[in-house]
């Protein structure tokens, strides 16, 4: 930082109100870190997540550029000056971490440190990470000394309370977001069990029938089979919907432009409607926006496939000044709005309101029978 460290409580209520801004864990972590490394003006800063086998689930760095990370090689081991905040929960202010006798070294990539403050992340008797920070920028004069003062421990403690309450509150988000996909999942599976049972009750009756005629009655029995296979291809379509819905989403890897373009395109080659995807100017958004934006999306796209009797379905995701919109449109038979009740049940469009409202956004239903029906969610950009 060229103008000295921020100071003051706009800057600490700045990064605790950044921290609690986040419901991802890994973006909770990144958050915490720069926040610290940027209050307390270090080089270097740093947040480890123990797993349960001497190592880390997470860890992450601020003030070490991408290629340096990747030099320094797989993760430090819980051992050492990390063991001691974990195990001990104890804190570690040190003039130069080198000489103390805990220290075993670290990798040749590794960048050299030398004053070192580190914290455990606790939430009561629970440890949830080490923070620690190392090389002071502007070191209070005086040989000998730590470059971190008491005021400095005493902020970073501060930090590490409201870090723990962010960390468990991102982690409890995910645990309920877990639970909700495989909510989801389940109701897919049981809308899966009905619909495909049904067709292959059917088709088993229809092949039946087409048998008993085929000696006496072969034109009879030409039709059946000629409906068999229209139930058979019927059957074949709930499948692969089915499975485009029940795959994990992979947003972490591809994002939702890429997610949807890629769900679109099954769906397109599945149904008998055209399913078309479109996107314009829209960045990665935040995960949980991102989520929700998907599930609205597959929500409305079952309606018009299952139920509008649409040739043709439209999705754009597309940004508009500040908001990020998601559209999906279908030319089928439309319904009344003004049923919100009806409709509402029948077509999910609480759930899909829930899921606007639960991230800063608004859901929009605009419809008419015989005029198909257009399903608009906004969300603010970042």
């Amino acid at each position: 930082m060229t103008n000295g460290p921020r100071s003051g409580l706009t800057a600490v209520s700045t990064a605790l109100l950044a921290m609690s801004r986040h419901l991802e864990v890994r973006d909770v972590l990144k958050t915490i870190v720069v926040s610290a490394r940027e209050l307390l003006d270090a080089e270097y800063a740093a947040l480890g997540v123990p797993d349960d086998h001497g190592g880390f689930a997470q860890f992450v760095v601020d003030g070490i550029s991408d290629e340096e990370w990747k030099a320094i090689g797989p993760l430090p081991r819980q051992h050492g000056i990390l063991a001691a905040m974990l195990q001990e929960a104890t804190t570690q202010r040190l003039a130069d971490v080198r000489e103390d006798p805990r220290f075993e070294g670290w990798p040749d990539a590794h960048p050299e440190m030398s004053d070192f403050l580190g914290m455990p992340v606790a939430d009561g008797d629970e440890i949830l990470g080490a923070l620690f920070l190392a090389n002071k920028r502007q070191a209070p004069s005086g040989p000998g000394g730590c470059g971190f003062t008491a005021e400095d421990e005493e902020l970073l403690g501060v930090l590490a309370q409201h870090a723990a309450i962010a960390l468990t509150n991102a982690r409890l988000y995910e645990r309920s977001r877990e639970l909700t996909i495989a909510g989801e999942r389940a109701r897919l599976a049981h809308e899966l069990h009905d619909a495909v049972a049904q067709k292959l009750f059917s088709l088993r009756l229809t092949a039946q029938a087409a048998t008993a005629l085929v000696d006496r009655d072969p034109a009879r029995a030409k039709g059946e089979l000629q409906q068999v296979a229209q139930l058979a291809a019927e059957a074949a379509d709930e499948l692969r919907a089915a499975v485009v819905e029940l795959r994990p989403a992979g947003l972490d890897e591809d994002g939702l432009v890429a997610t949807l373009r890629t769900q679109v395109k099954v769906l397109d080659r599945a149904h008998a409607a055209h399913v078309t995807f479109a996107s314009k100017g829209v960045r990665a958004l935040p995960a949980a926006q991102e989520e929700a934006m998907l599930r609205v999306a597959q929500e409305a796209l079952h309606n018009a496939l299952r139920h509008s009797g649409a040739a043709r379905v439209e999705v754009v995701v597309s940004r508009v000044g500040p908001v990020v919109a998601l559209r999906v449109t279908d030319d089928g038979q439309g319904f009344d709005p003004s049923a919100v009740r009806r409709a509402g049940r029948h077509l999910g469009l609480v759930s899909m309101r829930d899921r606007a409202s639960g991230v800063g956004g608004r859901l929009t239903v605009t419809s008419e029978p015989g005029k198909g029906t257009t399903i608009e969610m906004e969300v603010p950009g970042v």
